[in-house]
């Protein structure tokens, strides 16, 4: 008797370790797709939580400050020997192709364009270039009239200007192709039309190395930038002059370029006692 209670009690012993056996490869079965699952979920989470960071400070990496207090910003910026701007995911400003002024100097009126002059309509919908984040809106009585500066992640920044009115307000987050405003002629402007530029940390760049407003294209997937080895006065480069400003002074002057007073004077055939006056241009290099 017994010996049959001890062979039962080892049967049942055996048949509970293998249950307990089996149960646990059961469990580590059905773990295993679990555990590709939560995998997943927290790959799309973390991808998530990357993107909101992107357009919550769109290339952080690259500007050292996100502000709403002005439009562009020059002094103590360093812009990169080159960067590759990716263009993919675009959206073309605008539908119109006409492009009434381009990028540069104009001698007859002794300043610089800066970007592009595009013919609208006044009250055709203008749109983001690319996915990123409002940074700037304001108005300019003399000069962009309603406009708005736009932040991207490629590093690229685009202003649109002399809208009829804006559409999105500062810190908003905004896709390729959201409308941001309305085609007008406010500001300084002589035609409805579409001043757009592009900037990168704050420097200008000829819109047409990226946008292709006859085509409606981009000019490729990606585009090159690639920083000037050696500065050389060039009346088209806006980085190689300086219109005096109202308010402006020599020291005022060398601060903000980053060069010296001795050699504004030298550049300039001036000397510090000189007059400066509100529209002269200045070589910096």
């Amino acid at each position: 008797m017994m010996h049959f209670r001890l062979l039962r009690y080892l049967l049942v012993a055996l048949v509970m370790s293998t249950t307990a056996v089996a149960s646990a490869q059961d469990l580590l079965a059905e773990q295993a797709p679990m555990d590709k699952q939560m995998a997943r979920i927290d790959s799309v989470v973390l991808s998530r939580l990357i993107k909101a960071e992107v357009y919550e400070y769109p290339a952080d990496d690259l500007y050292p400050e996100w502000s709403n207090d002005y439009a562009h910003k020059y002094v103590g910026v360093t812009i990169p020997d080159s960067l590759l701007i990716d263009l993919t995911g675009f959206c073309m400003p605008t539908e119109n192709t006409k492009v009434n002024d381009i990028f540069g100097y104009r001698p007859r009126r002794r300043r610089m364009h800066y970007g592009l002059d595009i013919k609208v309509e006044r009250g055709d919908t203008i749109r983001a270039a690319f996915d990123g984040k409002v940074r700037y809106c304001s108005y300019q009585r003399r000069g962009y009239g309603h406009y708005v500066v736009i932040r991207h992640p490629n590093g690229l920044e685009t202003l649109y200007a002399h809208l009829t009115s804006r559409l999105v307000e500062e810190n908003e987050v905004v896709k390729a192709g959201d409308p941001i405003g309305l085609g007008g002629n406010t500001g300084r402007s002589t035609g409805p039309h579409l001043h757009f530029e592009t900037r990168l940390l704050g420097k200008a760049l000829n819109p047409a190395l990226f946008f292709d407003f006859p085509n409606q294209d981009v000019t490729g997937d990606t585009y090159l930038y690639t920083k000037p080895k050696k500065k050389v006065y060039d009346p088209s480069d806006p980085d190689t002059y300086y219109k005096v400003r109202n308010g402006d002074s020599l020291s005022r002057i060398a601060s903000r370029t980053g060069v010296s007073v001795k050699q504004l004077c030298k550049l300039n055939g001036i000397t510090t006692q000189s007059t400066l006056r509100i529209g002269q241009v200045l070589r910096l290099y």
